[in-house]
């Protein structure tokens, strides 16, 4: 029974995953143990850019759209309406079972196995001092990253800042509440700011950066109804004067055209069969396409609902670039199907594209914005408009006015509609409405046509601790309400 503990328990697995068998990307040394292998400058520098790697895993970046797509208004999965593990977050009757909780879970808690490591390691180690403090910077973006996922997640979970060495060690892991979780995210922002540089060049383009982590720790704060922290955090990321929106919103998720000027942070990944492609574009295209979308067919998740559909304003240049209703097979004939075109490429083998991932653009720093301005206090004519229409002019849309959004509750409901259309299927709805407030009644209204199982409730904020986690340390773990 202790064995069987050991190989499935999660805290356990922290033990197991600091090893440095994890760090598979960094061969020669993939065989090293972490005592062997953290020697020198080079191995933290290995080990550093390593963990970049854990953002692609399923359960942090990979199936994120099932978290905050599918389990919102804005998509479907493949054949919903069938007993499929997607259809539980579409429809809301999630089981603690299902393998997508498990996923998150289990990976995060990899990701910061390794980042605790990293950190437990690199004081000991001779190094350049300006690069070990980048270093430790970069880590603790990422590792705050992956809270921040962890905790919208599932609310109160283990916070767990330092290397597990005795397996044992593990069970003495409860889940801490989320206030004390948020802390310490922002804590690691906050040095993270202090220790990044404001840009890269070469082959570090697209590592944490100080605008990173300032925009992050602004929507931390955002999260957490920290208002007027958040205006002074976002207005920071503003005033570093090296982002800026794209003229073209077809132009931000071009794969010739990554790590541009409005890409804050992006999930990195590369095509070419090196295992470091973006799967994306393969599992959204149509089921059955053949090669008429895309090289290799489509999966067909992810399909937009006619509800997004009908969310775009009419002359919104956003909705051609961010999906299609239709495609033309190889005899010639329309096929109606609805799927997500934002991350198209051309994989050389399935699976394999090039698209980075967003997680934070400037156009969401400069929505945040607004809605934090908005929050402190709405004004007619001030700041927050004017981002707001920004974003919209772009858009090809024409601005909205005092008369169109009079108070604050009405401004709310504008910045929903157009964060709504401006980061489809970027991983934000579900979020944005359990940010607001607003996911239960959004939802509830959409009963019948998104065929809801129940009606959901506050328990539903949240989604389920994975039952595996509580089978093995019932003592410490629990189960969130409604579960």
């Amino acid at each position: 029974m202790k064995t069987y503990k050991i190989l499935t328990t999660l805290l356990i697995s922290l033990t197991i995953c600091s090893c440095s068998q994890q760090f598979l990307d960094l061969k020669p040394i993939s065989n090293a143990t972490t005592d062997n292998f953290y020697k020198t400058g080079d191995d933290i520098r290995n080990a550093v850019s390593g963990s970049y790697a854990a953002l692609q895993a399923d359960g942090v970046a990979g199936n994120s759209y099932v978290f905050a797509e599918i389990a919102s208004d804005n998509t479907l999965p493949v054949a919903s309406g069938s007993i499929t593990d997607q259809d539980e977050f579409d429809r809301f009757y999630i089981k603690t079972t299902n393998p997508y909780i498990n996923g998150r879970w289990n990976d995060s808690y990899t990701a910061i196995a390794r980042y605790n490591t990293i950190l437990d390691k690199i004081g000991g180690i001779t190094m350049d001092e300006s690069l070990k403090s980048r270093n430790i910077g970069e880590i603790k973006f990422l590792r705050a990253l992956i809270y921040f996922n962890l905790v919208q997640t599932f609310g109160d979970v283990p916070l767990v800042t330092k290397a597990i060495n005795d397996p044992d060690e593990g069970y003495a892991y409860s889940r801490n509440p989320k206030t004390e979780v948020y802390a310490q995210i922002e804590k690691d922002l906050a040095d993270a700011e202090g220790a990044l540089p404001v840009s890269y060049t070469g082959v570090d383009i697209g590592r944490a950066t100080k605008g990173a982590a300032r925009a992050l720790l602004g929507k931390v704060y955002l999260t957490e109804k920290k208002y007027a922290q958040a205006v002074a955090k976002l207005k920071e990321v503003i005033d570093l004067n090296v982002y800026t929106i794209l003229p073209s919103y077809a132009d931000v998720f071009k794969v010739s055209n990554k790590n541009h000027k409005e890409s804050v942070f992006d999930v990195q990944y590369k095509s070419g069969g090196s295992g470091e492609g973006n799967p994306w574009p393969n599992l959204f295209a149509p089921q059955n396409s053949g090669n008429s979308v895309i090289a290799f067919s489509g999966n067909g998740n992810n399909q937009p609902t006619d509800d997004l559909i009908k969310a775009f304003e009419t002359g919104d240049v956003r909705k051609d670039v961010s999906l299609a209703t239709s495609y033309v097979n190889a005899s010639g004939q329309t096929v109606q199907a609805n799927y997500v075109k934002k991350y198209f490429d051309t994989p050389v083998v399935n699976n394999d594209n090039g698209n980075n991932i967003p997680i934070i653009r400037y156009a969401d720093v400069l929505l945040m914005y607004a809605e934090s301005l908005n929050e402190v206090g709405y004004q007619a004519t001030g700041e927050a408009l004017t981002y707001l229409n920004l974003i919209r002019s772009r858009a090809g849309l024409k601005p909205k006015t005092a008369t169109d959004i009079p108070d604050q509750q009405s401004f709310r409901l504008a910045m929903e509609q157009e964060r709504r259309v401006e980061f489809a299927f970027e991983g934000q709805r579900w979020y944005d409405l359990v940010r607001t407030g607003r996911a239960v009644t959004v939802m509830n209204s959409k009963k019948d046509q998104i065929r809801l199982v129940n009606v959901l409730t506050n328990n539903n904020l949240v989604f389920p601790i994975p039952q595996s986690q509580i089978d093995i340390n019932k003592d410490k773990i629990k189960q969130n309400p409604g579960y």
